[in-house]
């Protein structure tokens, strides 16, 4: 993003719309640093400036990745679903990804404000397929950008690019999830910024109370349970 300097009045009513604090205003106009921009385009799509002075700058390889992970109106073209995250983590389990005896997990690094560098990104997803417990969802677009998606390494081009946030996504047998959530705290206490972690399992049974349980077990406090009762939009479930 940028910011036509001969439109721009400095009116500073851009500055709040930035997530990431990327927007300053100094000598009475306002500026946008590049290195904190993600090319999400809220300030832009705020529409709050009065002098429409926002513009969306042509991006190329390796920065185009901020706007696919940063923007929810960038679709990516290796899944079609717009955002960072395969469908099931978006809307409903339609596909059966997410299937009796296994759990989902998605590690969402980054979030307002701080924001996250592939290179963070890439720290945990090391730590977590160290073990070879994880193998990373195929469909999602951030493993996509891996060099190797058994050991959790990106293309050295992208390290440095920094995104809203990034999702890494993967399913484990039920009974694996309290090692994943062990490996999930040697990740939080090696990076340097912040990450949302989400479990998902399907109602079956008894199973829902028992991956409460294990998640209680690890001393972990649920602060935001879900639950995800649209069936599909009148899709055939998935057969498992």
């Amino acid at each position: 993003m940028l910011i036509n300097q001969e439109l721009c009045i400095g009116c500073g009513q851009c500055v709040p719309d930035c997530p990431v604090n990327a927007i300053t205003v100094t000598n009475r106009k306002a500026h946008i640093n590049a290195e904190l921009c993600v090319e999400c385009s809220c300030c832009k799509r705020s529409r709050v400036c009065p002098k429409n002075a926002i513009e969306q700058d042509h991006l190329e390889w390796p920065r185009a990745v901020r706007s696919v992970m940063s923007d929810v109106f960038t679709v990516f073209e290796g899944t079609n679903v717009s955002g960072r995250g395969t469908e099931e983590m978006k809307t409903n389990d339609v596909t059966g990804r997410f299937r009796p005896g296994w759990v989902g997990v998605a590690v969402e690094v980054g979030r307002p404000i701080a924001a996250a560098t592939f290179r963070q990104v890439q720290e945990i997803a090391m730590t977590l397929a160290s073990t070879k417990l994880v193998q990373f969802e195929p469909c999602n677009p951030i493993t996509t950008l891996m060099t190797d998606n058994t050991t959790g390494q990106f293309k050295e081009e992208i390290l440095d690019e920094r995104v809203y946030s990034a999702i890494l996504e993967f399913s484990v047998p039920m009974e694996k999830l309290p090692d994943v959530l062990e490996l999930c705290g040697k990740a939080a206490s090696k990076t340097q910024t912040v990450f949302s972690l989400d479990v998902c399992s399907v109602t079956t049974d008894d199973q829902h109370a028992k991956v409460a349980q294990i998640i209680r077990d690890a001393g972990i406090t649920t602060l935001r349970p879900n639950g995800k009762v649209n069936l599909g939009l009148g899709k055939p479930a998935a057969q498992f």
